[in-house]
């Protein structure tokens, strides 16, 4: 997933939500079971203590008698680690009465200070035998005839049954609640990539608008998310509405200056000429500014449309035959890379930025002049920027002239025909689009036209 992806987020989350969730259970129920299985065990132990005190009883002469039956073949196997044993307390003189799985060895007790005897005067305690099994032990005192004669009674049992019948029960849980989790993960996985698949569906919409393949948010998207597709179409028409009224007012505008700046031009002719080329220099400088200042409102309005677009490789290739045809004195070539290069601006603005660059390069080109396009290294997550650079064999210019060069209406070389506007005009264009114009030095010593804009895609 890419980083700041959406569903990445929710798979995520909901990955730690079900892990932290079946943990918390398996650990809950695990712990109520360990408690309910030593609750019932130590039931069983007083059951069987009970059934053992009922079937002892003491003769005239003090001697114990009895033999219990309880119910289970485990008292009657040697180092089960289940044991019951009757010892008599007091002036009794009577040997012991123990089950067959003792045999003659002994089960140590600790001190009743140290393990008091209960309400009921039950005493559990924790003990060890001969043949290494862990025994939970209830042990009581009873008189056993109205001579005071009494006999301690205890019944053990083996933990180490207890305890793998609990870890059996956790095992089979883990991997019930491990398969159930990853189930569980499976299913929301596809629970919301598929309820996220609108969201994909959008986000493929709007790419498909920015790389011009449509103009509108087209699609069949959930009630959630047709009112946002929805604003952004709104959105879009907007935008056209404004661009369309800035063009009609700026062709307004150039159409009733026009004809003033026309009247001047030919009122000009009738005029001294002195005073005729004055007023002709300067009707041509107002229609040049005007002019600029027109384009320039044109461009402020289309920038901030989301479908301007332009393939660089038809344009470049265009402008360098037309500049060949025309300088056939001139060798013109385009290095372009990748050749499926699109600029995010409007064809017009940079069929003019190119036009003044390559045409200011013809001027001053002894031999050839070269177009080059190449992407510009950017971070991740910035837009594309592509550089064009316009290199000619020329003088070239010092680091003075070249700071002079850009700035609007100077011109460094009288002989050469304009108005000194060209390469403020790019500047300009440039700036508008968030891109960049500069000059430098080429290795031969001519100039370097510079001009970096902002991309759509690169697919090469």
């Amino acid at each position: 997933m890419k980083r700041g992806s959406l569903t990445a987020r929710v798979l995520l989350f909901a990955s730690i939500w079900v892990a932290v969730a079946l943990v918390v259970i398996a650990i809950v129920i695990s712990q109520l079971y360990r408690s309910g299985s030593e609750r019932a065990f130590g039931d069983l132990l007083r059951a069987h203590l009970n059934s053992v005190i009922n079937a002892v009883t003491i003769d005239s002469r003090g001697h114990l008698s009895g033999r219990p039956q309880l119910g289970d073949l485990v008292f009657d196997q040697p180092g089960s680690g289940w044991v019951w044993l009757v010892e008599p307390l007091g002036g009794v003189s009577s040997p012991r009465l123990a089950s067959i799985s003792i045999g003659e060895a002994t089960l140590p007790s600790p001190p009743v200070a140290e393990v008091p005897f209960d309400d009921r005067y039950l005493r559990f305690y924790r003990s060890t035998d001969g043949f290494g099994n862990h025994l939970e032990v209830v042990e009581t005192e009873v008189e056993l005839d109205n001579q005071s004669r009494a006999a301690r009674f205890r019944v053990a049992a083996n933990r180490d049954v207890l305890e793998a019948e609990i870890s059996a029960f956790s095992t089979n849980l883990y991997l019930a609640l491990a398969l159930f989790g990853i189930g569980s993960l499976l299913i929301n996985a596809v629970a919301i990539l598929y309820g996220l698949r609108p969201l994909d569906g959008a986000r493929q919409a709007l790419g498909r608008i920015r790389a011009g393949e449509a103009d509108r948010l087209n699609g069949s998207f959930p009630r959630e998310i047709a009112p946002l597709a929805g604003e952004i179409n709104a959105l879009i028409d907007a935008n056209h509405r404004v661009i369309e009224r800035a063009r009609m007012q700026v062709g307004n505008l150039a159409h009733s200056l026009k004809t003033p700046i026309a009247v001047l031009l030919n009122e000009s002719r009738d005029m001294t000429p002195a005073h005729a080329k004055l007023v002709r220099a300067q009707a041509e400088t107002m229609q040049a500014q005007v002019q600029t200042y027109l384009d320039r409102a044109r461009i402020a309005a289309q920038r901030g449309s989301v479908l301007a677009r332009t393939e660089a490789a038809p344009v470049i290739e265009r402008l360098v035959r037309v500049m060949a045809k025309l300088n056939r004195e001139i060798s013109f070539s385009a290095d372009i890379e990748p050749g499926d290069a699109v600029l995010a601006m409007e064809t017009q603005d940079l069929e003019e930025a190119l036009g003044n660059l390559v045409e200011n390069a013809a001027k001053f080109a002894r031999t050839n002049v070269v177009v080059r396009l190449r992407p510009v290294p950017v971070s991740e997550g910035q837009a594309a920027m592509f550089r064009i650079d316009i290199d000619d064999d020329g003088p070239g210019l010092d680091e003075t002239q070249m700071r002079e060069a850009v700035k609007r209406g100077r011109r460094l070389d009288e002989t050469k025909p304009g108005t000194g506007l060209g390469l403020s005009i790019v500047d300009e264009i440039a700036a508008e689009y968030k891109g960049s114009f500069t000059l430098a030095s080429t290795a031969s010593g001519g100039l370097s036209a510079r001009l970096t804009l902002p991309g759509l895609k690169l697919d090469g």
